[in-house]
């Protein structure tokens, strides 16, 4: 089985613990609260309360394991580095939309952060693929749900 490797800004792995040390204290006691308290409404096999608490519980182990995988083979971006020749992931970008003249700033980012609306896109995105590796002054290609796509990357920065 191939181990997938997360990129992290340090920022987000940071949050990934908090929120893995409050899933597995905080509310690990709620849910079980939650159970114990289902018991006592009656029979088990008809007791939606005891099912809902069970199915909130498999949700949190769910979620837990999740997290603790992620930090497991998590490498953190060097954001620190003022080296960005070329675009990677970490690097903050302008480009240059080749039909409409219109820019947009976008920070590559690894999967597990990404969040268009808020301009961090995925290095496994198709655009994150086209702009990996290309340099100012580059024109990068890629296909999109609308047909070809083309831009102009115009800064890079960290």
């Amino acid at each position: 089985m191939v181990k997938r490797v997360y990129k992290l800004t340090r920022e987000r792995f940071h949050e990934l613990e908090n929120e893995l040390h409050y899933s597995k204290t905080v509310r690990e006691r709620e849910v079980a609260e939650q159970i114990k308290e289902a018991r006592f409404f009656g029979d088990l096999s008809e007791n939606s309360e005891y099912d809902e608490a069970k199915n909130e519980q498999g949700k949190l182990y769910s979620r837990i394991a999740e997290i603790e995988n992620v930090l497991a083979h998590a490498v953190i971006i060097d954001d620190d580095s003022d080296d960005c020749e070329v675009v990677d992931t970490g690097c903050k970008v302008k480009i240059i939309d080749g039909t409409t003249g219109r820019d947009y700033d976008y920070q590559i980012v690894g999967s597990q952060e990404a969040d268009p609306i808020r301009g961090r896109i995925s290095d496994e995105s198709p655009l994150g693929k086209a702009l990996v590796g290309a340099k100012v002054g580059d024109v990068v290609e890629f296909e999109a749900p609308a047909g070809a796509m083309r831009f102009e990357v115009v800064s890079i920065s960290r």
